[in-house]
């Protein structure tokens, strides 16, 4: 591929948490970015953030779950800037741990569109560009923990997550060398969409950092500069692959 400072890159789910991230990651290091994400105004502060620090984006209000949204996602990338290195599918949602037996068909569906057919809608969608000319294209996968063991998330959440792990191990085998694929295992992150757990169950969250080696939860900056990695050359040999970015938690 490009190198990351002259690369263009889409990030879903980038107004907020480990999407913003890594919005701000990429264009500190000289890439134009393309941020997507539902809340509008979160969009704003985003590519004002990013240009006020000399860097290039554009902000596309788009639901990757939507077939006609994912669409305009990547005309807008394509017309603005020619073409799409580098997606990052980080968009998602959380099920409250909720189990088998109480989610509902609507909390279902809601978390496997968002979290796993937005991901291969918009990887679809973006396959023309990404494939285009003689340079790779990459796809780095936001995943969990939960897309390794039980006990991440509820019954949907780590379901989703599963999916998301093997969507990206059959994209590397069917489009490698083409694209190289590879996903990310956070564990736990602090983010706007974590807080609230944090505030309303610190004891059990304080059980689990401490129950990893690092015996802390993440800033999204950390999972951020992984995502910079697995997009550069340097992971040029990286295909198929879901990286833990979990302090340890899946050590045992």
């Amino acid at each position: 591929m490009v190198s990351v400072a002259d690369s263009i890159v889409v990030v879903t789910g980038g107004a907020s948490g480990m999407g913003r991230s890594m919005t701000h990651e990429f264009a500190d290091k000289g890439a134009s970015v393309v941020v997507v994400d539902v809340d509008e105004d979160g969009l704003e502060e985003v590519t004002s953030e990013i240009s006020d620090n000399g860097g290039e984006a554009i902000g596309v209000v788009g639901d990757v779950s939507d077939h006609d949204s994912v669409k305009n996602i990547v005309e807008q990338a394509t017309d603005e800037y020619g073409t799409i290195d580098v997606l990052c599918n980080n968009a998602g949602i959380l099920d409250d741990y909720t189990p088998a037996g109480e989610t509902s068909e609507e909390l279902w569906d809601r978390v496997i569109d968002i979290n796993l057919k937005g991901v291969f809608l918009l990887t679809k969608a973006a396959l023309p560009a990404l494939t285009e000319g003689d340079e790779e294209g990459v796809v780095i996968n936001t995943a969990s923990v939960a897309g390794k063991v039980a006990g991440g998330g509820g019954a949907a959440y780590t379901s989703s997550k599963h999916g998301v792990i093997g969507f990206t191990k059959q994209l590397s085998h069917d489009y490698g060398p083409d694209i190289r694929a590879n996903a990310i295992c956070p564990g736990f992150i602090k983010t706007g969409m974590t807080e609230d757990m944090i505030e309303e169950t610190p004891d059990e969250i304080n059980d689990i950092v401490q129950s990893t080696p690092a015996e802390r939860y993440a800033d999204p900056e950390e999972v951020a500069q992984v995502v910079t990695f697995l997009a550069s050359d340097d992971a040029s040999f990286m295909h198929g692959t879901a990286v833990d970015v979990d302090g340890g938690w899946l050590v045992d």
